[in-house]
């Protein structure tokens, strides 16, 4: 027999990821306008033939297509190869030890371990991003108090959509256990994981913070171990609730990530 409380978790874990999904639709979606309209505002400037293609740039997700436009002289214009995406940075970490991601935030410092051993891939792009200043200023912009407890951050838009233009492949899924009958496994509290689109390997910057038990499928990366003080300081926020009420939404006591960086091993 499921339980409340087990069936919460259940519709919880399925907003959850519904939302996954409808985010990488909407980044698609909002792609194809901005073709559409850099298309127009050629073909309109210029009265010839034209194209406009765009490398999406997501936390979690790589998305790239190629666009033409007609003119008077011919019904077909040629179609161009679509711009290439930003490349995964090249390997710069030792394989082995331990890599500390530390976080100076607006609510506290969060300091994070990372095992390059287990994650080297996702370790690597976390250096080399901090190392270029990518997540200073940036907000936490996402935090879910409802059968799924996580902070998300990493996004340089602060809306959901952002990413470094590039992919990263999953790393480590079996690192939490067998999946139940419900297939989940229990991400606990200090857990760090990579978010994603709802697909495999399509991570990019943005990563959650887990603050209580919270169970979803094994299809998110988990990279990284929180301290005792940054868990504190997340539970705060955690508990502080989402700004606007409810379940899902931005945290009513603001994040902002002043200075990421990376050390060691």
């Amino acid at each position: 027999m499921v339980t409340n409380d087990q069936r919460r978790r259940q519709l919880a874990r399925e907003k959850f990821e519904r939302q996954q999904r409808r985010r990488a639709g909407a980044r698609k979606k909002k792609q194809r306008n901005t073709i559409i309209a850099a298309v127009l505002a050629v073909v309109l400037a210029s009265g010839v033939a034209a194209y406009a293609s765009i490398g999406f740039s997501g936390d979690d997700d790589k998305d790239t297509k190629g666009s033409d436009a007609g003119n008077s002289a011919s019904s077909e214009a040629p179609t161009p190869p679509a711009e290439k995406p930003s490349p995964e940075p090249k390997m710069a970490i030792e394989k082995k030890g331990t890599y500390t991601f530390t976080l100076d935030t607006s609510q506290g410092p969060i300091a994070i371990a990372m095992d390059a051993a287990k994650t080297p891939r996702t370790a690597n792009s976390f250096k080399a991003l901090a190392d270029k200043k990518y997540f200073d200023g940036t907000t936490c912009h996402r935090l879910t108090t409802q059968g799924i407890y996580v902070l998300q951050c990493g996004d340089p838009k602060g809306d959901g959509t952002g990413g470094p233009g590039y992919t990263i492949p999953d790393e480590n899924l079996g690192a939490l256990g067998k999946p139940g009958a419900d297939q989940t496994v229990t991400y606990p509290p200090g857990t760090v994981a990579m978010a994603n689109t709802g697909q495999p390997n399509s991570g990019g910057s943005q990563f959650f913070l887990v603050y209580k038990d919270t169970k979803l499928p094994p299809t998110y990366t988990p990279f990284g171990k929180m301290d005792a003080a940054g868990l504190k300081t997340v539970a705060k926020v955690g508990k502080a609730g989402v700004a606007a009420g409810g379940g899902d939404g931005a945290p009513k006591l603001p994040v902002t990530i002043k200075k990421a960086t990376v050390t060691g091993p």
